[in-house]
């Protein structure tokens, strides 16, 4: 009787310990980088107007919060080209596309956002900062007004891991000219909007059906071209000091905006493949330019994810049996691609850490195609809701443990 008892407590108590290590994983909500995207508009080029229609379409990834400014497009002259360095020097990112960065002063602008800077009375707020670090708005308040450990950490932990990791895309999107092919696109999207003024009985045209079928045709060949130049804030003492010692001082935070800087961090060309347009009606010119637009602009933000460690997303796991994460082909995830398993810890000052605790990989022919408009032309893997995975090594896993990929 006395044996029963003493394992019918250390059954409870392994229980407990188990739920009560699952709770503190759901209490660690997961924490995304930010993104500010924007298009390079080049009005002397074909389907142009075509192009930044699509892109105001296209959301920020949602394993990104959406930090987006009030400029989405910006014009910059002539054909954008990557700054030509030597093997020691220091990466430079496209000179136009810096220098646009640093006469707007959109590191401050991204600052201002992360407070809530109201930019007529300098006033900021930490509801942001709280909301998206999962703390109350009031204790990273005091945290801010106070001189102890706890506070220094909570606004270090708030800086690290949140601020330093927003993120500028700058897309340089461009249709792929073929020549006579390229005549024909765009006489097709001429032919696309005779259709559609003849079927409201405005401008009607004659043999609509012969032109509908040549149109068809032009659209198999339409594919564009993504430059993408990356940029990170740079949030560092000096950085935080300005931000922290001008609060609420609007002309001090004016006078002090020059001083927040980004950092060039790298450059994607998409493949510029043509992209399949099976299940796009010939009558949808605009979804076909989006499709195009959005899976090349995809590929380079996977591509940026794998070559650059600070670009690197964390995800959650969704569930361990099996072991599942909404991630996929969107993300660039093949069958080789390999994840390690973080599991996030807090210290006695809440300061968040991700320990690694083990690797897995995606399962083949289980890795969700979550590109655009994939299952209206119905690939493999389209309707799954998620990729499927096994353990490579490590022990437990829990729903919230993040993983992240390995390079």
């Amino acid at each position: 009787m006395k044996k029963i008892s003493i394992i019918a407590i250390m059954i409870v108590l392994l229980v407990g310990v188990a739920q009560s290590k699952e709770r503190q994983i759901d209490d660690i909500s997961y924490r995304r980088s930010s993104l500010y995207s924007l298009l390079i508009s080049h009005t002397d080029k074909k389907f142009n107007t075509e192009i930044e229609n699509c892109f105001l379409q296209i959301p920020i990834p949602d394993t990104y919060n959406d930090h987006d400014l009030s400029v989405k497009i910006v014009n910059i002259e002539g054909d954008v080209e990557k700054e030509k360095v030597g093997k020691k020097d220091t990466p430079k990112g496209p000179a136009q596309i810096t220098s646009f960065l640093e006469e707007n002063r959109v590191a401050s602008r991204l600052v201002g956002k992360w407070f809530m800077r109201d930019f007529n009375n300098g006033e900021c707020m930490m509801d942001l900062i709280g909301s998206r670090g999962i703390y109350a708005a009031s204790e990273i308040d005091k945290a801010k007004a106070s001189a102890n450990l706890k506070g220094e950490a909570m606004l270090a932990d708030a800086g690290e891991d949140l601020i330093q990791n927003t993120f500028v895309l700058v897309n340089d999107i461009t249709y792929i000219d073929k020549g006579v092919r390229s005549k024909n696109v765009g006489m097709g999207l001429r032919i696309l909007g005779a259709v559609a003024a003849a079927a409201t009985g405005i401008d009607a045209i004659e043999d609509i059906g012969n032109l509908a079928g040549s149109m068809a045709e032009t659209l198999k060949g339409f594919s564009v071209r993504v430059n993408t130049s990356l940029y990170q804030l740079v949030w560092d003492d000096e950085a935080a000091a300005i931000t922290y010692d001008n609060w609420s001082d609007r002309q001090a935070f004016e006078d002090n905006r020059g001083s927040y800087k980004l950092k060039y961090v790298g450059n994607q060309l998409s493949s510029g493949g043509t992209t399949s347009f099976l299940g796009i009606r010939e009558d949808q010119p605009e979804i076909m330019i989006r499709k195009a637009c959005q899976r090349a602009l995809d590929e380079n933000i996977a591509n940026l994810q794998q070559n650059f460690q600070a670009f690197q997303i964390k995800t959650p796991l969704e569930n361990v049996e099996p072991l599942e994460a909404r991630v996929g082909k969107k993300e660039g995830i093949t069958e080789n691609s390999r994840f390690e398993v973080l599991e996030p810890q807090k210290d006695e000052t809440g300061k968040i850490t991700y320990k690694k605790i083990g690797e897995i990989k995606p399962v083949q022919n289980l890795i969700w195609d979550n590109r655009y408009m994939a299952e209206e032309e119905m690939a493999e893997g389209a309707t799954l809701g998620c990729t499927t995975f096994k353990k490579v090594s490590g022990g437990d896993f829990l729903p919230g443990h993040l993983i992240r990929q390995i390079k």
